[in-house]
């Protein structure tokens, strides 16, 4: 039998799927957020329908005792709000005890950058990692994918083999929300995957002649997803880091995305047209990399510019930090 508390987080994750589109990932962090406020209300003899704004205020006061970084904090009371407005648009609650309370903030932090020779140097060391020429082909058609289009690394491994058929220009991608965009596709980054769905076909061949099932992701595995997982990724990209003698610490499936609009930027390209291709809502998120590259040139000014010595040095820094 399913308890209250259970009922209220079930129930919404599944509004949540239905009506907006939440994707998976985003339903579970939900859902560990909300078990995390059920248990500390549990311990106070509450639950979601007797908890009030004080108990909703005084569980952000002990996430911040724990020590929780401001996202976090700021995501959990996020979670929470959503699960009462739901709660009281549904009938379950006739108040809403979290509609008033505004969250810590988030610190703006600038996303960490790889310089174009880092990449360079994990796109070579993709391409001779590997224990088969199988896995290189894949490796190098994983990299070169994800650093020509910005992909989430989600949005890259669960990528479907369909969309990929035809030597295509331009790839769609299915975003946050179900939402589709059109990224596309650089020559080095068409050739990877031309040469990957050679030996994937390849490979599913071989499947068929045993009766063995075959994917419909480009990426395949054999775990219960059908495709690679994140983790699996996160575990190779920092394998190609130490290959590539690029310092692991820096690099993440999220700093390649990062490096493509940092890059583009850095090129010329349009904020509106880099937006587009991430599939950024607003257009507030793109302009980060606009600080990203304005911190960069400065640093140039102050490393090359002739006047850059001694006492000019720090004055123009001064000026380079008061422009900001």
């Amino acid at each position: 039998m399913q308890t209250p508390t259970f009922h209220w987080i079930s129930t919404f994750l599944e509004a949540q799927a239905a009506e907006l589109g939440a994707a998976t990932n985003t339903q579970l962090a939900y859902g560990r957020d909300l078990k995390d406020f059920d248990g500390y209300l549990a311990r106070k003899g509450l639950d979601f329908a007797s908890a009030t704004r004080g108990s909703v205020e005084d569980y952000l006061v002990h996430c911040d005792a724990q020590g929780l970084a401001k996202s976090t904090r700021a995501r959990r009371l996020s979670a929470i709000k959503q699960l009462y407005r739901f709660a009281f648009e549904e009938g379950l609650r006739s108040d809403n005890p979290a509609i008033q309370i505004s969250g810590p903030g988030q610190d703006k932090r600038l996303p960490k950058i790889l310089s174009e020779a880092e990449v360079d140097a994990l796109l070579e060391a993709a391409r001779a990692s590997g224990r088969s020429q199988s896995d290189q082909c894949r490796n190098t058609c994983l990299m070169e994918l994800l650093y020509a289009t910005g992909m989430r690394v989600s949005e890259l491994v669960s990528l479907p083999i369909t969309a990929t058929r035809g030597d295509p220009r331009l790839l769609l991608i299915m975003g946050k929300g179900g939402k589709e965009r059109m990224v596309p596709l650089s020559p080095p980054a068409r050739t990877a995957l031309a040469e990957w769905l050679v030996l994937r076909d390849r490979l599913d061949e071989e499947a068929r002649a045993k009766r063995l099932p075959t994917s419909r992701f480009l990426f395949p595995s054999r775990g219960k997803l059908g495709h690679l997982t994140r983790h699996r990724f996160y575990l190779l990209i920092k394998e190609f880091a130490v290959a590539g003698g690029v310092n692991p610490a820096k690099v993440t499936p999220h700093t390649l995305r990062h490096a493509f609009a940092t890059h583009l930027l850095a090129n010329g390209a349009d904020l509106r047209a880099i937006q587009t291709m991430l599939g950024h809502a607003d257009v507030a998120t793109t302009e980060i990399y606009t600080h990203v590259l304005e911190e960069r040139l400065s640093e140039l000014v102050l490393e090359h510019h002739p006047l850059a010595k001694d006492g000019t040095r720090r004055a123009l820094g001064k000026i380079s930090s008061d422009g900001q």
